[in-house]
């Protein structure tokens, strides 16, 4: 711990030790809740077409709210976000568009400039940036051109359509600064970017979530008129749960009401029992017609409206606060002294973390970090209540109870969860989550240590001891990497704070000793410590869906097994840091590294009978295929399926096994009697007696590695590659007489599998970069210079697995550096996001990197597991 702590962190010690409320308001909005499996009440489990954007406007949520650069209280009862109108839309701006997968030729896209710029841990300070274009926003174009392209085309982003040439779109900027826990100062400005005068309508929102249409409460809250003067105007929520709030604003040309209730004649063709419907702002300003709103002071829905032209080049800001203090003057001069002290707190806190001096770096990680403090959502879902359906609504179709996730009744969650990404991705991911985790620990260790309990608890873990994977299939199994996050982020906090918190160690240890059960029944179908588990999260990485295996047969899984055996691992040293002040883990460590040694000798066999995952004459590890009449078919795909061999790696010092000796004891009789039974040893001892446990000995590494750093498989200028770029020639197997295959694709997917949005047949995806890294370092910990490869291979160039893992480090970042000539990777080909003004240091932290050049794809904003490259940007900085 730094000994003069910043401000900011003196706010989330008095967050989590003395009962302030410091998070009590953030970014908790979703960016996107139509769509989404918990709004869907459909027969057939159709979300998409259940509520649609063109219906998101009109139709009540029941189970969350989304707006643009908004916020809410923890429960998410009452919200705020800003809606825009540029003159010549038929719609406000109130929401991100994006296109469903019916649409977009690689699956689901939004189709929105807007960035994270800033944030603090406890959210005193936030900065969120919307691009609105001047002219019609192309919402029609986007749909039917995409729709026409074919999977090997690339999307037809917004850029694309001209909306943004010659500077003809506003700059908005949010922002959001705590005076205190519940008083918070809202500036909002917009600056012209074009030269020529144009019109903007900003309507800063205020609204009720509606609790009141669904029987969930009986007495509705209320937002009303109290004031309204020569320069500032107030309106106060009564709320019996939340209490009361003031929200104060500049004095606006009208102050609109309405209710947050569905405009059942616009999308049933049932009359509304009153006007004032939840999409009612929409047709007033764009018709200029509010005399529905001239007796109506107060609703569920509040909007301050104020219209202007700004001169070209030019801005304008308008201030507003929400607060439950009554402060004297609430937009005077306090209040720009507010956001002048929290700009200076948010530097001085990013000054302690951020080590690196290179300004570009300093400003990657610094929006990296931003957009993971964004990207928490208010998410909530009772599976019980979502099949059974509320009182005074339509009764669900009776098929539900046998569709999507009707078996998980015991499935309850309404919590604060960090988000792979809050349009595309807005629902928790059980194997993004833990890697999200990595990155939070250096900014608020205590949030990232709540996230991993929370996945593990009743109300998320299934009684069988299953990790819910995410709301579209919670019975999906995704790579079992909670244990290596929650060892991360115990490492990242004992670090900074110089003392390792063990009852954080020993809460999700008991946990995860449930779900490591659930594995073991569960996915070892032959009893032979060989893995299966289906797709794991690598979408069409296979050359068929991994969920459903053809021919009759069962898939034996190379990465299955590696991610288990990692799970070994993981478990292992978290028992031994727990043994050094409680005895009873020695056992428990015991048993995860003999665990451990039967799988890594079950994998390593060479396509035997029994299993096997280890192909000698490719020299590479491989899914194989065990048909009913027990004959085996290796799949011989070069991916990282076969890669994940690597991540299966623990070093243990000699000097821990002096502070654990019954464990120690254990481990050389099991050494000595496995070698009196001749069985393979995933163990080597090194001379000064510290021990490797890995899934690839010595030689079998060097195999992998030569493949791994070869620039005609593998390495890329951006990173590993996910598919080796030898399946140019594409791969075929014929499995029952039906032919099979799959070739690399470095950039979009040409596959359907899974929707078709992710690709992992040739791009390259952070996350497994990382772990392959920190693998490295840990073999370089073990081998020092006794272990030189060549980097890349074949080029005769020696260098210790320290510099490799370096260089690979300096890969990663490079997609995001501006190179030689200005120009970011991540951009590709668009030169106005790499050489204008306003966009070439605004920086997106992409789902998936294009395995040739390095150009940003998929998801745009999933910082969430990409938001890893401050990790390596902080290694590479030491």
């Amino acid at each position: 711990m730094p000994k003069n702590i910043s401000i900011e962190q003196k706010r989330l010690q008095e967050n989590y030790t003395k009962n302030k409320k410091w998070l009590k308001w953030g970014p908790y909005l979703s960016e996107r809740q139509w769509g989404t499996v918990r709004e869907d009440y459909s027969a057939g489990g159709d979300a998409w077409n259940f509520i649609t954007h063109d219906m998101a406007r009109s139709k009540a949520y029941r189970w969350g709210e989304d707006g643009i650069a908004g916020i809410s209280d923890d429960k998410q009862r009452i919200c705020f976000a800003i809606s825009l109108w540029n003159g010549k839309d038929a719609i406000l701006k109130e929401r991100l568009f994006g296109l469903a997968p019916a649409y977009g030729n690689h699956g689901e896209d939004v189709k929105e400039l807007y960035y994270y710029l800033d944030n603090t841990p406890t959210h005193s300070y936030m900065k969120y940036l919307y691009k609105y274009p001047q002219s019609a926003f192309p919402y029609t174009e986007l749909e039917q051109v995409n729709k026409s392209r074919s999977k090997q085309e690339p999307e037809y982003e917004i850029i694309d359509t001209g909306v943004f040439d010659d500077g003809r779109y506003f700059d908005v900027f949010i922002e959001y600064a705590k005076n205190k826990e519940e008083d918070i100062c809202i500036k909002i400005t917009a600056y012209n970017r074009s030269k020529n005068k144009a019109p903007i309508t900003l309507l800063p929102t205020l609204w009720m979530r509606n609790l009141w249409s669904f029987g969930l409460e009986k007495e509705k809250p209320v937002i009303e008129l109290i004031s309204e003067n020569k320069n500032i105007s107030e309106v106060r929520i009564t709320d019996k749960k939340s209490g009361a709030y003031s929200f104060y604003f500049q004095k606006p040309e009208k102050i609109l009401f309405t209710e947050n209730e569905t405009n059942y004649e616009r999308l049933y063709q049932v009359s509304n029992e009153s006007p004032f419907v939840k999409d009612v702002f929409h047709d007033a300003v764009v018709s200029n017609n509010f005399n529905l709103f001239q007796n109506k002071k107060t609703g569920t829905k509040c909007a301050p409206f104020y219209r202007f032209e700004v001169n070209g080049l030019d801005s304008i800001t308008i201030q507003l606060r929400l607060s439950k203090e009554s402060p004297e003057d609430p937009l005077g001069k306090d209040f720009d002294e507010i956001f002048r002290c929290r700009i200076q707190e948010a530097d001085r806190f990013y000054d302690q973390i951020i080590t690196t001096k290179d300004e570009d770096l300093k400003n990657i990680q610094r929006q990296a970090y931003a957009g993971m403090l964004w990207s928490k959502q208010f998410y909530f879902i009772d599976i019980p209540d979502w099949l059974r359906g509320d009182p005074g609504q339509p009764v669900p179709p009776q098929e539900r109870w046998h569709g999507r996730n009707s078996n998980w009744l015991t499935l309850n969650n309404e919590d604060l969860i960090s988000m792979p990404d809050k349009w595309e991705y807005p629902w928790y991911a059980a194997w993004d989550l833990p890697f999200h985790c990595i990155t939070l620990a250096s900014l608020d260790a205590q949030f990232a240590k709540d996230q991993l309990i929370l996945l593990l608890r009743e109300w998320y873990m299934n009684p069988y001891g299953q990790i819910p994977a995410y709301e579209w299939n919670f019975s999906d199994v995704n790579p079992p990497v909670q244990a290596r996050a929650c060892l991360q982020v115990y490492k990242i906090d004992k670090k900074a704070s110089g003392k390792g918190d063990t009852l954080f160690l020993e809460r999700v240890f008991q946990k995860l000793l449930i779900n490591f059960t659930w594995w073991v029944n569960r996915k070892d179908r032959w009893n032979n410590n060989v893995f299966e588990g289906g797709f794991l999260g690598l979408d069409n990485i296979g050359i068929f869906d991994r969920n459903s295996v053809p021919g009759g047969g069962s898939l034996e899984q190379a990465d299955g097994t590696a991610w288990m055996a990692m799970y070994c691992l993981d478990m292992m040293e978290i028992a031994l840091e727990l043994a050094q002040t409680n005895k009873a883990y020695e056992d428990l460590a015991t048993k995860f590294f003999e665990h451990f040694i039967y799988i890594a000798e079950s994998i390593n066999q060479i396509h035997t009978g029994a299993g096997g995952a280890w192909d000698e004459e490719d020299e590479f590890f491989y899914d194989v295929l065990r048909m009913p009449d027990h004959s085996i078919i290796p799949l011989k795909v070069r991916s990282l399926v076969g890669l994940t061999s690597l991540f299966a790696v623990e070093v243990i010092d000699k000097t821990l096994l002096k502070k654990v000796p019954e464990f120690y004891h254990r481990l050389k009789w099991f050494v000595k009697y496995q070698k009196k039974n001749e069985r393979f040893l995933a163990i080597e001892t090194s001379k000064n007696g510290d021990i490797l446990l890995s899934l690839a000995p010595q030689k079998r590494l060097e195999k992998v590695l030569k493949a791994l750093l070869d620039e005609k498989e593998f390495l890329s200028p951006g990173g590993i590659r996910s598919l080796s770029k030898i399946h140019e020639q594409p791969y075929k197997i014929h499995i029952n007489g039906e032919e099979f295959g799959l070739r690399y694709e470095p950039g979009d997917s040409e596959s359907y599998l899974f929707g078709g949005n992710s690709n992992w047949r040739g791009p390259v995806w952070m996350p497994m970069n990382y772990l392959l890294i920190k693998s490295l370092e840990k073999y370089f910990q073990f081998f020092g210079d006794g272990l030189r490869v060549e980097f890349p291979s074949y080029s005769g160039n020696k260098v210790n697995l320290e510099t490799v893992a370096r260089e690979l480090g300096e890969r990663l970042i490079g997609n995001f550096t501006k190179g030689h000539t200005g120009e970011r990777k991540i951009n590709g080909w668009y030169d106005l996001f790499n050489k204008e003004d306003h966009f070439k240091d605004l920086i997106l932290f992409y789902e998936y990197f294009h395995g040739d050049n390095g150009r940003g794809i998929g998801a745009s904003h999933q910082t969430g597991w990409t938001g890893l490259i401050t990790e390596v940007i902080r290694k590479e900085s030491m």
